[in-house]
């Protein structure tokens, strides 16, 4: 069930966290599906799972991308990315539950100069209300960047690129080393179709190497974050009270990440090195 309304302002949406979701999210992350009941509280973090309504398929953007939030007028820019988000979580959404959300833009975008062009920034801020609750559930701020076409220099695309170098064992951080995966293109659509997330960078390999110029499939941004919520709740025992991740690189398809987790007093340092070595993910939880 999903419902939209619009203001000038605000985006008010009304959905239902259904158990078949949950269940199919729990098996992408090779949980068992069963292992969570209707009543039971929702997983923190796993609210990308709502207010994915479906788009027409004439209004996806060319990357396909679904429908743009509120008050995002076009800025000629076609290439949509996730950048992070930071969320707080005052309560629980039971499995079952009717919820409500509350979207709007903050500040105006800003519009930047870089060495691959020019790019626009934008934060969105969203609250989640368990229907007949006067408080949030969850508050989260998402962080967008809007770019422009890829050019023909960006990357020879057209080859297969060279086979990335392994990172050394000295790069590779054991004291806090707590998980090693590798997504393939199974856990991207499977991923990308419980969220119903129709990025075509995700699943269409012609269209992200010759027209968005990566050397391969783009990793969902949802993937590493879920993952890194897993490696808290095992490492600390606990829900986060608070999560915060911010994407550096984007990560490809078949290619190994290594997650890892230090704690910092009251706070968990949390992120992810690719196959080279690089950092690519950035985050903390508490």
């Amino acid at each position: 069930m999903n419902e939209r309304q619009q203001t000038s302002s605000t985006e008010i949406e009304h959905d239902q966290c259904v158990l078949p979701l949950v269940q199919r999210m729990l098996a992408v992350l090779d949980r068992d599906p069963f292992s969570l009941c209707e009543g039971d509280p929702l997983p923190h973090g796993w609210h990308a799972l709502l207010f994915n309504p479906p788009t027409l398929q004439s209004k996806l953007r060319q990357d396909g991308a679904a429908r743009s939030r509120v008050n995002v007028p076009d800025l000629g820019l076609p290439r949509l990315m996730f950048a992070g988000q930071r969320c707080e979580f005052p309560g629980e959404i039971p499995i079952g539950a009717k919820v409500r959300q509350e979207t709007r833009r903050l500040g105006d975008i800003e519009m930047k100069q870089g060495k691959s062009g020019r790019f626009a920034l934008m934060t969105f801020e969203q609250r989640i209300y368990v229907e007949n609750e006067n408080a949030p559930a969850v508050i989260q701020h998402r962080d967008y960047v809007l770019r422009e076409a890829a050019g023909p220099a960006t990357t020879h695309a057209s080859t297969p690129p060279p086979a990335a170098p392994q990172a050394s064992a000295s790069s590779i951080d054991q004291t806090h080393l707590m998980r090693t995966i590798v997504p393939d293109e199974m856990m991207n659509f499977r991923y990308s179709a419980v969220t119903d997330n129709p990025h075509r960078i995700h699943y269409d390999y012609e269209y992200t190497t010759k027209v968005e110029r990566y050397p391969g499939l783009v990793v969902s941004g949802g993937i590493p974050m879920a993952f890194l919520l897993e490696v808290f709740r095992a490492a600390a025992a606990r829900e986060p009270a608070a999560f915060s991740v911010r994407n550096l690189a984007p990560m490809f398809c078949g290619r190994a990440l290594h997650l890892f987790a230090h704690n910092i007093g009251e706070t968990w340092r949390l992120w992810i090195q690719d196959d080279t070595g690089k950092t690519t993910v950035e985050a903390s939880a508490s």
